[in-house]
């Protein structure tokens, strides 16, 4: 868990170049509580934002996604964090900026919901929802500390 106090320590946890296509959902109130990461979408659909903890810093690390493909075809596909299967409406490629020259991108629930859908299979087998969020939380730090450099750390 982790908390947020104000809208100023919400933007400085993004990399300066995602600040700028940064649009806050309406209605949020301060201080934040989050219990494992922070995630919307904004009004227009383009850009999905993630906030989660980070290693060795009171604030968390922000990472800003474009949706670069959308309403592909029939067929499944799966979210390379979550295991979730679903229509290309509803997993697809997330891209962000390494840098000025080079994207990453990853096959994601395109509303980064992956949580509450671990939560609701792990209701629905039996299982308590902490067993199956630590493994999502490790993709997460793994893709922003491998394909961004961006030191994380998943919540215990």
């Amino acid at each position: 868990m982790f908390r947020i106090e104000t809208e100023k320590d919400l933007l400085q946890a993004f990399r300066p170049r995602d600040r700028k296509t940064l649009e806050l959902p309406a209605g949020l109130k301060f201080p934040l509580f989050v219990r494992d990461y922070l995630a919307w979408t904004e009004p227009a659909g383009t850009r999905v934002f993630l906030v989660m903890p980070s290693q060795g810093s009171r604030l968390p690390v922000g990472v800003a996604f474009r949706r670069d493909s959308q309403g592909g075809g029939p067929g499944s596909c799966m979210c390379d964090w979550c295991h979730s299967y679903g229509t290309a409406d509803e997993i697809g490629m997330l891209t962000t900026d390494v840098n000025s020259k080079r994207r990453v991108g990853v096959s994601l629930c395109l509303d980064l919901r992956c949580k509450e859908k671990l939560e609701t299979a792990a209701d629905l087998s039996g299982r308590h929802p902490l067993e199956v969020m630590k493994p999502l939380m490790e993709r997460m730090s793994r893709f922003a500390r491998e394909a961004l450099h961006i030191e994380t750390v998943p919540e215990d």
